[in-house]
């Protein structure tokens, strides 16, 4: 390749990239029922279009030997090592909401990926996928129901 056609293919390949790698803050907040038990244990996480484990976003519940309880997630993921990697805080009170903040790339949103959380909670049932919310620019703001725990799941695209 000649020197000025190498230059040329450098900066067009150099000013491509930031394009594919554009993230934005997205914020996930989920509000648990008033259900009556103790502090739940949620996994926020992603798949992908196949329903495949993508990543972690936060695991509220400091326990780790609990986090079997949340078994769609942790079925998963548990290839994922680095899954809990600045990813964990404490339970969350009934009534009370978790907020998260994470950087997704663009790429992911309207392309089949779906925002998860399974929840459980000492002495009583879990619920794996309590929530499943298809990540869309559509459906930035709309409010998702929970089957058992989550009284409500919304995101917010920045």
């Amino acid at each position: 390749m000649s020197k000025p056609v190498f230059t040329t293919f450098a900066v067009a390949c150099a000013m491509a990239l930031p394009m594919l790698a554009h993230s934005r803050p997205v914020t996930i907040s989920t509000t648990l029922k008033n259900y009556g038990g103790n502090g739940a244990y949620l996994a926020v996480y992603l798949t992908d279009a196949k329903g495949a484990y993508a990543r972690t976003l936060w695991v509220a519940g400091g326990k780790a030997k609990y986090y079997k309880h949340l078994s769609d997630w942790t079925r998963l993921s548990a290839g994922d090592a680095k899954r809990l990697d600045g990813v964990t805080g404490a339970s969350v009170g009934a009534g009370r909401t978790l907020k998260v903040t994470a950087d997704l790339a663009d790429a992911l949103i309207d392309a089949g990926y779906e925002i998860r959380v399974d929840a459980a909670a000492e002495d009583m049932r879990e619920s794996p996928s309590e929530v499943r919310v298809p990540l869309t620019a559509g459906g930035s703001g709309k409010a998702q129901a929970g089957k058992q725990y989550i009284q409500s799941l919304t995101y917010q695209l920045q």
